[in-house]
C-alpha cells in the first residue's frame, strides 16, 4: 500500500455530513461563553487556571475549566503545567478591541436575540415574515435603536463579518475620476474610511440614524479621515444628502423588502446629479449549486431584517422599477461585487 493511501481518509457518509452540519451551532455556544466571559481578556497578562479566573466572575471553577479545556481543542486556548491555560494567536484575536472586531461579532450573531429569530427560520420560511418581529413585536432594526448597546456591538459586527470587504472594493472599482462619494446608511464610516485612506483625492459624505452615527466621529478621527469626511444624520427612508459623485450603499438593499427598497433606491435617485453613479456593495448570488456565503446569508436576511440576497438577474429588475439602468457588475477578492447603475 502506498504511502498516499495511507493518508487517505474514508469518505464521510452523508448521514454523518449531516450530524455535522446540524451539531455546528455547539461550537458556536462555547466560543460565545468565551466572549461572555472576556477570557481573552481574563488571560491577556498570562496563562492562568480556572480557579484563578473562576473567583473574580463568579463562576465555577471546575466547570470553567471544562470549558477553557475545550476552547484549547479548538485551538483558542493552549494548556500549560499546572492546568494552566494561555491564549494562542486565535486566541488573542477575541480581546477587547483586536483587529477584526471577533469578539464584539460573536456577542452578536450568537446573542439571543439574534439566534433566537435564526432557530424560529422554519416560521419564516411558512408564511414569509420574519421570524424576529413575530418573536419581539418591532423589526429588527427598530429593536437595535431601543438598546443602543447592542447597536454598538452590532456596528462592530458589521465590520468583524465584511471587514475584508472595503479594500476589495477599493481595488476593483476605479475610484480615480470621482470627488465625492456618499455613503448612505455607512454606520460608522468604515467604508469610507478605507476608500479615502487609499484613494487620498477623495472626500465623504457619511449618512445614517443619529444612533448609528453616534460612533462614528471617534472611529474616523482614529483612521485619520475625519476632516475629510462630513457626518449628517439621515433616514434613508425620508432623505439622503445630495451632491455626491457616487452614492454608495453597502450591505443596506439586502436588508430591507422590494417596497422599502425602492423608497431608498428612489430618494438616491432623486437625490442624484444626472452623472452620479449608484454602488451597491452586495454578494451577487451565483446560479445553480454553485456555493456561496450569500445563499446561507439569505437565511439570516429572511429570518431577521426581512430582506434578502439576489442575482444579477434580480438586481438588474429592482434598479429598473427604481428608475435605474444597471450598467456593469464588478467582481472583488472578496464575496461582494460592486453593482453600478446611473440614471436610466
Amino acid at each position: 500500500m502506498s504511502e498516499g493511501s495511507k493518508s487517505q481518509q474514508p469518505p464521510i457518509p452523508p448521514s454523518a455530513q449531516l450530524v455535522q452540519m446540524a451539531s455546528a451551532y455547539w461550537v458556536s455556544c462555547i466560543v460565545h461563553a468565551a466572549a461572555k466571559f472576556d477570557l481573552a481578556d481574563k488571560l491577556a497578562s498570562g496563562p492562568k487556571t480556572a480557579a484563578e479566573i473562576a473567583g473574580p466572575l463568579k463562576l465555577h471553577a471546575p466547570s470553567l475549566h471544562r470549558l477553557m479545556r475545550s476552547l484549547a481543542g479548538l485551538g483558542i486556548l493552549t494548556e500549560t503545567e499546572g492546568k494552566r491555560f494561555g491564549l494562542t494567536p486565535l486566541g488573542e484575536a477575541l480581546k477587547t478591541g483586536a483587529p477584526g472586531y471577533a469578539r464584539s461579532s460573536i456577542l452578536t450573531v450568537c446573542g439571543p436575540w439574534f439566534t433566537g429569530a435564526m432557530e424560529a427560520l422554519a416560521s419564516s420560511v411558512e408564511d414569509g415574515r420574519t421570524a424576529f418581529e413575530k418573536i419581539n413585536g418591532m423589526p429588527a432594526f427598530d429593536y437595535l435603536g431601543k438598546h443602543p448597546e447592542l447597536a454598538s456591538l452590532f456596528t462592530e459586527t458589521m465590520v468583524g463579518i465584511h471587514g475584508g470587504e472595503p479594500p476589495a472594493v477599493a481595488r476593483a472599482y476605479d475610484f480615480s475620476k470621482l470627488t465625492t462619494i456618499v455613503d448612505v446608511g455607512g454606520a460608522n464610516g468604515n467604508m469610507l474610511a478605507v476608500l479615502l485612506s487609499l484613494h487620498p483625492h477623495l472626500k465623504g459624505i457619511l449618512a445614517d440614524l443619529p444612533h448609528v452615527v453616534k460612533d462614528a466621529p471617534s472611529f474616523l478621527e482614529a483612521k485619520g479621515v475625519a476632516e475629510r469626511i462630513r457626518i449628517e444624520a439621515h433616514d434613508f427612508f425620508k432623505s439622503v444628502p445630495e451632491g455626491g459623485d457616487a452614492y454608495i450603499l453597502s450591505h443596506v438593499i439586502h436588508d430591507w423588502s422590494e417596497a422599502q427598497c425602492l423608497t431608498i433606491l428612489r430618494l438616491v435617485h432623486k437625490a442624484m446629479k444626472p452623472d452620479a453613479r449608484l454602488l451597491l456593495i452586495e454578494m451577487v448570488l451565483p446560479p445553480g449549486d454553485e456555493p456561496h456565503f450569500g445563499k446561507i446569508l439569505d437565511m439570516v436576511m429572511l429570518a431577521l431584517p426581512g430582506g434578502e440576497e439576489r442575482t444579477s438577474e434580480e438586481y438588474e429588475k429592482l434598479l429598473a422599477k427604481a428608475g435605474f439602468r444597471l450598467t456593469r457588475i464588478v467582481p472583488t477578492e472578496s464575496t461582494v461585487s460592486v453593482i453600478e447603475a446611473v440614471k436610466a
